[in-house]
């Protein structure tokens, strides 16, 4: 099993939500997050002042998967969630030991 983290731009979160029910994702779980990377930020102008917003709003997404649907996913999410300009986000993957569903007990890959 693997967990995958991907941080993308607000407005493609319901296209990559729904391109990942598509291929069989079971769950996912968003977060509204800060940050930047090599945007570092802008400026903006707001009635006359110019300031700058360091930190840009993103969607952090955390999807469990079995090793059978990694590739797949990370395809999608990259597919779905690219605009092709600077700050379409990242894609991390780490391995999961082990996901326990609270209801019934289930482990592993039948957890998710």
């Amino acid at each position: 099993m693997k967990l995958i983290i991907a941080v993308i731009k607000p407005f493609k979160l319901d296209e990559v939500r729904e391109a990942l029910s598509a291929i069989g994702v079971q769950g996912i779980t968003a977060t509204e997050v800060k940050g930047f990377g090599r945007q570092k930020g802008h400026t903006e102008l707001y009635r006359g002042a110019e300031y700058v917003v360091d930190f840009l709003p993103k969607i952090k997404l955390e999807i469990a998967v079995s090793d059978e649907l990694l590739d797949k996913t990370i395809e999608t999410i990259s597919k779905s969630a690219s605009t092709g300009k600077i700050g379409d986000g990242k894609v991390f993957v780490l391995d999961l030991q082990d996901a326990i569903r609270v209801r019934t007990g289930d482990r592993g890959d039948s957890a998710l």
